[in-house]
């Protein structure tokens, strides 16, 4: 290209600048990669680490002062932004015994996994649900709830939610509650008598596409997952993994994000796996080790770490390991783009 054309062109794109233009050819090959492009890079959440941290958090704010006391988990590439992966936000949250969190509502969708304690609650809509130690709890979009620890030991749990996801479409609402709302009424107990069983009450008509059922106990989970890992041997990439479903579509709980509960045999050594939606994982039980991008994250119980999108990672188990985990799939799948690739 000359010198003349060059100036030429140069010339042009400062006039449609001011038109709040820009020229496709001088940036398609950076907005349409050939493959996933991300800033987002793999990180690991020793709870050997993070359980100091929440507690002097406790010590330094109260529940209701900071209306949710949570450890933001950022991405180390995504840092000041509150994200762990481009599309989900993860957080560790502490309460205390004794304290209340004040309710709110908001428009994004949330979910708990437990990671520590026992005893204390979540309240959807006026349904109280009392928690334990790998339970997983779903908090639908725009629907009040309130936390509570009337137990006598401090309660960790992780929390996701899709806030970058309500946020790319700026669609973001959130409402503060004076008190904790009447609502339905009932406990977890009659939720899963409801719906816990992979039947619905007749008659029962979903108002959204999140599930009805909202409390998801380990115990339960557990016992079917290593039922399941009886029956059949494990995959070569992932061992043993179920899907937590909406017991009344056979879909996902939630629209935009998935969750998983996974059984890894000890001595397991996977082969290496990738999909375009960026997983986080909670470590429920054992230890064991997750090689992706040159790096080796020796993951323990309570410990949470993030495989970004379509870095090929493995897992290998020193013993009898449990992962629970989540992602955007059912976003992704939605829109057609999921993809996975493995061995």
């Amino acid at each position: 290209m000359t010198d003349d054309m060059r100036a030429r062109r140069e010339a042009f794109y400062g006039r449609i600048d001011a038109s709040h233009c820009t020229p496709l050819w001088e940036v398609l090959h950076g907005l349409i990669t050939p493959t996933p492009s991300t800033p987002c890079q793999p990180c690991h959440w020793p709870w050997a680490a993070m359980w100091p941290y929440l507690r002097d958090a406790g010590n330094l704010i109260s529940a209701e002062e900071a209306e949710r006391r949570v450890l933001v988990l950022e991405n180390p590439g995504l840092r000041g932004r509150s994200r762990i992966t481009h599309s989900l936000y993860a957080g560790l949250q502490l309460i205390l015994p004794g304290e209340v969190a004040p309710p709110h509502r908001h428009s994004q969708s949330a979910m708990r996994f437990v990671l520590q304690g026992k005893g204390a609650y979540t309240a959807v809509d006026g349904r109280r649900i009392a928690m334990e130690e790998g339970d997983f709890v779903i908090t639908p979009s725009w629907a009040f709830h309130d936390h509570g620890n009337p137990s006598d030991e401090p309660m960790v749990w992780l929390d996701g939610l899709d806030v970058p996801i309500v946020e790319l479409f700026d669609a973001q609402f959130m409402e503060k509650g004076e008190a904790a709302p009447s609502g339905q009424g009932g406990d977890g107990a009659d939720n899963l008598a409801a719906f816990g069983a992979t039947m619905k009450p007749v008659g029962f008509e979903p108002a959204s596409r999140t599930s009805p059922l909202c409390w998801y106990p380990y115990a339960r989970s557990r016992e079917a997952l290593l039922a399941f890992a009886r029956s059949q041997a494990p995959h070569p990439c992932w061992g043993h993994k179920l899907q937590y479903v909406n017991p009344v579509t056979g879909g996902w709980p939630m629209p935009t994000m998935g969750t998983f509960l996974q059984y890894l045999p000890a001595g397991f050594d996977g082969a290496a796996y990738r999909s375009t939606d960026a997983t986080v994982y909670a470590v429920r039980e054992g230890s064991g080790t997750c090689r992706i991008g040159g790096r080796e994250l020796r993951f323990g119980q309570r410990d949470v770490f993030v495989c970004p999108s379509w870095m090929p990672y493995t897992l290998h188990a020193d013993a009898d390991t449990v992962l629970f985990s989540f992602s955007d799939r059912p976003a992704q799948q939605s829109l057609d783009i999921w993809r996975e690739q493995a061995g």
